[in-house]
């Protein structure tokens, strides 16, 4: 009897382990999502390693940016929120331009807040808008605009399946700051799509392109992204790598292809 009662309870759970991975993918792949869309209500700690290469006029300069990139989500009522993106760039880069050198430290600060609705659209977009401001926090001459700087943001996005797809964006113009420094006027656009398999794997295409009003410079990376949300202990966390191809870059920016990587920290509600 003892011996059918145990069997019975082995076979039990083994039955059940299959719908209780179900379950974890399953609301893996949903923070997945979540962390697709710029604007959900989910506290997210980004660390982002970037790489690249071929800056200058001799092209043998190189760049390594961490940017680490907090996402706080606060419930204003009802019907709103208030999303800030904070991203705060660590640097180490040699020879940008002849008899540079090589410097280390923090960058310029980028925040963005953004006003978005709780609940998606009729037809289905969810968007977000709001101010973005430029904090000159830089350690280094080299590493800092030395402006204040002050623009608009905004991003919209549907979700549909597996699939997210929308854009975001922003311009910035300086307001203060170092009158010996040039002025800022600047225009980014990002747009992206991902997708999401019920497994948590996430694959994303993006540009993270960027217009200089003042110099009439474009910079265009394009990057290929595959991440995946794991579990270390009881905290989700979102493993990516992937690359950038610089499809068009001024002179003495950054040529050929480089390098993402990311561990973002998830802290669902």
């Amino acid at each position: 009897m003892i011996k059918i009662r145990t069997i019975a309870i082995a076979a039990t759970a083994i039955a059940w382990q299959p719908l209780a991975m179900a379950d974890e993918y399953e609301g893996e792949a949903k923070l997945a999502q979540q962390l697709a869309n710029p604007v959900a209500a989910l506290i997210s700690v980004p660390f982002q390693l970037n790489y690249n290469s071929g800056i200058g006029p001799a092209d043998d300069g190189r760049q390594w940016v961490l940017n680490i990139q907090p996402v706080v989500p606060f419930s204003l009522n009802e019907d709103w929120k208030l999303i800030s993106r904070t991203i705060l760039p660590i640097v180490d880069q040699r020879d940008i331009f002849p008899g540079a050198g090589s410097q280390s430290g923090i960058g310029d600060t980028v925040q963005s807040l953004f006003f978005s609705p709780k609940v998606p659209t009729a037809g289905g977009w969810i968007w977000g808008a709001g101010p973005v401001f430029l904090l000159p926090t830089g350690s280094n001459d080299l590493l800092t605009t030395d402006k204040w700087g002050i623009g608009p943001t905004a991003v919209a996005l549907r979700q549909q399946g597996p699939w997210t797809a929308g854009v975001l964006a922003n311009h910035i113009w300086s307001v203060a700051g170092d009158s010996d420094r040039r002025d800022i006027s600047t225009t980014f656009l990002q747009p992206f799509a991902s997708y999401t398999t019920p497994t948590a794997w996430t694959a994303t295409l993006q540009t993270e392109s960027t217009y200089d009003w003042e110099e009439s410079e474009v910079q265009v990376p394009v990057r290929a992204i595959v991440s995946r949300i794991v579990r270390i202990g009881v905290l989700p966390v979102s493993l990516a790598g992937g690359v950038t191809y610089w499809a068009q870059s001024p002179d003495n920016g950054p040529e050929g292809w480089g390098y993402r990587f990311m561990m973002t920290l998830l802290f669902p509600r």
